[in-house]
C-alpha cells in the first residue's frame, strides 16, 4: 500500500480512537456525564450558518414586497445546534473538562510527534524529546518563576516556554563545530547540560519554603489548572509544528540511513537536522510549559506505533501524533478520577515504565 494512503488509513482509524477518547475522558469525573450527553455538549458549541441574507436585484437593491413588513437583515447570522443536555452537565463538560481534555489531547501529541523525530535523528529508539535538555531547562524557569520573589505568576509559562527553548539552543551550539553537529556529541551535550540544570533546580526546589508543594507538583506534570488560554496558545504552535515536521518525513527517512548516506542522496544534511530539531524542540517546549514534566509520551508511543505501522516516517509521525494524544487523555482521565488526584506525570511513568520493559524484553527475545 502506497504511503500516503497508508497514513491516510492508519491515521483516520487513530483520529476516530482520539475523538472517543475526549467524549470520555470528558464524562468521567466526581460527576458522571453520559457519552451521549458529552458529545451533544460538544455538538452545541458549534455554530451553523441560518442565512446567507437576502435576495437582491441586479443593482444590489433587495426586493421588498409593500404588502409585507420589511425583512430583517440575516446577513452572516449563525446559531449553534441546541440538542438536549442538561444545562449542568453542558457546563460541566465545556466549561471545567473539555479545556483540561484538549491541551491533553494537545500535549500528547506534540511530545509523541517530537519523540519521532528525535528517535530517527538519533537512530535510537530510546531516545525522546527532552534528550536535548528542553524539559529540564523549562523547569529550570518554571521553578525559578515559583519560588523566586522577584518573578510575577504568570510568568510561569512564557519563562519556562523561553527556558527550554534557550536551553535546546545551546546545546546545539555547544556541539556544533565547523558548521556539523554530529549527533553523538548532541546527545553528551544534552547528558551534560541536563546535568547542570537538574542542579540549579534541586537548589532552587530546596530552598523553595511553602513553595515546595506546588514545585514538586509541576515537577511531576500535571493539568489541573488547565484553561481554554493555555489552549488558545498551545494548540496553534503544536499543530503547525507537527504539520511541518511531517513535511521533513521523507527527509528524515533517508537521515535514519546515516548521514553519509544521505548526503549522498541529495539531502542537505545539517540544514534538515536544524529544523527538525528546532521545530521539535519548540513542540516540545510548548507541551512542557503548560502541562509540566511528563515523561514516557514521546518515549512509549513511537516506539509501539513503529511496531504496529512500521518505520517509515511518512506513517509513523501522524500516527505517533493520534495515539499520544489518545494516551495522554486517557491518563489524563484515570489521574482526574484517582482519590488522590495524582499528577498525569506519574501515571504515564506507572503504565509507560513496565510496558516498556515488556517491549526491550520482547525485542531481546525475538529479535525485534
Amino acid at each position: 500500500m502506497h504511503a500516503h494512503r497508508r497514513a491516510a488509513t492508519y491515521s483516520t482509524g487513530l483520529f476516530v480512537v482520539l475523538l472517543a477518547t475526549i467524549v470520555a475522558s470528558a464524562g468521567i469525573g466526581s460527576v458522571d456525564v453520559p457519552p451521549a450527553d458529552v458529545a451533544a455538549a460538544l455538538v452545541n458549541q458549534i455554530a451553523i450558518p441560518t442565512s446567507f441574507g437576502v435576495t437582491t436585484s441586479a443593482i444590489g437593491v433587495p426586493f421588498v414586497d409593500a404588502t409585507l413588513p420589511m425583512p430583517t437583515p440575516t446577513v452572516g447570522f449563525y446559531e449553534p445546534f441546541s440538542l438536549a443536555v442538561a444545562s449542568t452537565d453542558e457546563t460541566i463538560v465545556v466549561d471545567i473538562r473539555l479545556p483540561r481534555v484538549l491541551l491533553a489531547a494537545t500535549v500528547g501529541c506534540g511530545l509523541a510527534a517530537a519523540g519521532t523525530v528525535m528517535q530517527g535523528l538519533f537512530r535510537n529508539p530510546l531516545a525522546d524529546p527532552s534528550i536535548i535538555g528542553v524539559s529540564t531547562g523549562a523547569a529550570v524557569g518554571a521553578v525559578a518563576v515559583i519560588t523566586l520573589p522577584v518573578f510575577a505568576a504568570w510568568l510561569l509559562e512564557p519563562m519556562a516556554f523561553l527556558m527550554g527553548l534557550l536551553t535546546a539552543f545551546g546545546v546545539y551550539w555547544i556541539a556544533t563545530q565547523n558548521g556539523r553537529t554530529p549527533v553523538a556529541t548532541l546527545l553528551l551535550a544534552g547528558v551534560a547540560v541536563q546535568a547542570l540544570l537538574g542542579a540549579a533546580t534541586s537548589y532552587l526546589l530546596i530552598t523553595s519554603g511553602d513553595s515546595m508543594e506546588k514545585v514538586v507538583f509541576w515537577l511531576m506534570g500535571n493539568l489541573h489548572a488547565a484553561q481554554w488560554p493555555d489552549l488558545r496558545y498551545t494548540l496553534p504552535i503544536v499543530l503547525l509544528g507537527t504539520l511541518a515536521l511531517w513535511a521533513f518525513a521523507a527527509d528524515l527517512n533517508v537521515l535514519v540511513l546515516g548521514e553519509e548516506d544521505a548526503h549522498h542522496l541529495g539531502v542537505e544534511v545539517e540544514r534538515t537536522k536544524r529544523i527538525l530539531l528546532g521545530l521539535a524542540t519548540v513542540v516540545t517546549a510548548a507541551g512542557v510549559a503548560v502541562a509540566g514534566v511528563i515523561g514516557f509520551v514521546g518515549l512509549i508511543v513511537p516506539h509501539v506505533l513503529r511496531l504496529l505501522v512500521g518505520p517509515d516516517h511518512r506513517v509513523l509521525l501522524p500516527t505517533s501524533a493520534l495515539a499520544g494524544g489518545a494516551f495522554l487523555v486517557a491518563a489524563d482521565a484515570i489521574s482526574r478520577t484517582t482519590p488522590e488526584a495524582i499528577p498525569v506525570g506519574i501515571v504515564t511513568a506507572v503504565a509507560g515504565g513496565p510496558f516498556f520493559l515488556y517491549l526491550l524484553r520482547e525485542r531481546e527475545v525475538h529479535g525485534l
